[in-house]
């Protein structure tokens, strides 16, 4: 068993608090600690959390890049829902933007209210 252990994974965004905001009301999750430019949520019952970080100079990335020099975007977020389409309306009525491009059936690409890609998926039984 290794020593190490990945306890969050760090967002940056023009506000932190914001876009903290937004996910705690998609996910359901807690602020567990917060700073005048970052905040920490995870899940009530304790799991590796989501942190964002205020970076004044941020630029949202492009998905799927289009040209060369586009910001690329580096990760996204895959949330597993039983409901696509209504957990799909209820991100864009918390201040998510359904993408134009949707690559798969079973998925849907929405943006944060910090223009990062993060994916709704749900899955398919008996296929």
């Amino acid at each position: 068993m290794s020593p190490t252990r990945l306890s969050t994974v760090v967002l940056d965004a023009r506000d932190a608090h914001e876009l903290a905001g937004f996910y705690v009301r998609l996910l359901g999750y807690m602020i567990r600690a917060e700073e005048p430019d970052w905040v920490l949520i995870g899940p009530p019952d304790g799991g590796t959390g989501l942190s964002f970080q205020t970076e004044p100079e941020y630029v949202p990335p492009v998905w799927p890049t289009r040209t060369p020099g586009d910001q690329q975007m580096m990760l996204h977020l895959d949330i597993q829902v039983d409901d696509l389409a209504g957990e799909a309306e209820r991100a864009v009525a918390l201040g998510a933007t359904l993408h134009d491009h949707q690559p798969q059936h079973d998925v849907r690409v929405l943006l944060d209210p910090s223009g990062h890609p993060f994916c709704l998926w749900w899955e398919e039984r008996g296929v």
